[in-house]
């Protein structure tokens, strides 16, 4: 049997399933935090700070105005419940998923797919990695730039990196090191599992191939609600033909279920744990790498809204902005605000506004609600509007008022 959903149906669950449609937390805890990366399953780290670095955002959408430093503690504090690795892109998410990476570590060591140019650079240098790796075994957890080794830059190409950075780069993809915490707000520093994580979690059996992708497809599965083969293969980028066999199984497990989706050209697969409420009274500002939307193709299917984006847009060619966020109102994208967070002036930047068709009279207040909350988070003072985009003049008249 295929079950038959509407449109209006299937973004429900898919925002459900995303950790919207509750009440955010009076005050966000530790707990709080945590539920919300086992709900998504991975938080997507970016290096961009026009606002606030990426990792942070998702968070502060479903639940306001949280310590920030929370995020720090269960990432890199002294009792860390994440770790990280190659999720969806580089990636933060819960200690017991890193085992089921072990076979992307496997392919990386050995130049499969994607990763040809680790293993490249790995089997070209084999004393220079056994010499970094060794530095870190002796010395404890080190930064690329604190390497005694490896000084020297690379030749072009890898973002400039040194050959010290390559390396520990390498090392990481293939599992030899991990992040043991961040410095200066983002800088990696590099240890080895046994300095960094639990012994249990390095001791957990390797799971079979086709064990780790079936159990990261149904946690991507929970994590949409619904979802299209492509879509469950790109939370975790997973490749085509293993996605294919593993629904399937997956299916036959009721694990999943098929559906016909109004307007979905694919078939849609529903977690069997999804939530399917009447209604989803949401107001968030989205990150451009949010999970809900990171995948374009999926939120042009949900909310009938082209979401692209334009940082390395020449600036002459953009629409809406350098780091645009959607604002999520209801269920629908209502809007879309360039954002700068001015720190030396204590500003919040609006440096453009622009109405969806989906835009309401209610949208301006509601717009301007948020961001006054995501001022405040950030310990910004004040909210400015520049002169750019159709809705400028009425969200400065609801900032004002």
């Amino acid at each position: 049997m295929i079950e038959k959903l509407s449109a209006r149906t299937a973004r429900r669950i898919a925002l459900a399933a995303q950790g919207f449609g509750k009440a955010r937390p009076a005050a966000p805890g530790r707990r709080h935090v945590l539920a919300t990366i086992e709900t998504l399953g991975l938080l997507q780290i970016d290096s961009v700070n026009v606002v606030s670095r990426s990792h942070y955002l998702p968070l502060f959408s479903r639940l306001g105005d949280y310590p920030r430093a929370l995020l720090e503690d269960v990432a890199w504090g002294p009792k860390p419940a994440l770790v990280e690795y190659w999720g969806h892109e580089a990636s933060l998410m819960p200690r017991d998923l890193h085992p089921l990476f072990r076979w992307r570590m496997a392919d990386a060591r050995a130049g499969v797919g994607v990763w040809k140019g680790v293993a490249k650079f790995l089997n070209s240098h084999p004393d220079f990695i056994a010499a970094a790796l060794d530095e870190i075994r002796r010395r404890g957890p080190i930064a690329a730039g604190d390497l005694e080794i490896g000084a020297r830059k690379g030749p072009g190409g890898w973002w400039g990196w040194s050959e010290g950075k390559r390396a520990l780069e390498c090392l990481f993809w293939i599992g030899e090191l991990t992040t043991a915490t961040r410095r200066g707000g983002f800088e990696r520093v590099y240890g080895t599992p046994e300095q960094v994580l639990p012994a249990a979690l390095i001791e957990t059996p390797t799971p079979m191939r086709e064990d780790a992708h079936r159990a990261l497809i149904a946690r991507a599965a929970g994590a949409m609600g619904v979802a299209t083969e492509r879509d469950l293969r790109d939370y975790f980028r997973m490749g085509p033909a293993e996605t294919r066999a593993r629904i399937a199984e997956l299916v036959e497990e009721e694990v999943l279920t098929q559906a016909s989706v109004e307007g979905w050209e694919q078939t849609a697969y529903v977690a069997a744990t999804a939530a399917r409420p009447r209604k989803v009274e949401a107001h968030a500002l989205l990150s451009p790498f949010d999970n809900l939307i990171w995948f374009r193709e999926r939120t042009e299917r949900i909310f009938d809204a082209r979401i692209r984006l334009e940082i390395y847009t020449p600036a002459h060619r953009r629409i809406h902005g350098y780091y645009v966020l959607p604002f999520l109102q209801g269920e629908a994208l209502t809007a879309r605000v360039d954002l700068k967070a001015d720190r030396k002036a204590g500003r919040l930047l609006v440096q453009a506004a622009h109405a969806e068709p989906t835009a309401d009279h209610e949208t301006p207040a509601a717009l301007a609600t948020e961001l006054r909350l995501m001022a405040r988070w950030l310990g910004l003072p004040e909210v400015s509007v520049a002169d750019r985009g159709d809705l400028t003049e009425r969200l400065s008249g609801a900032l004002r008022a």
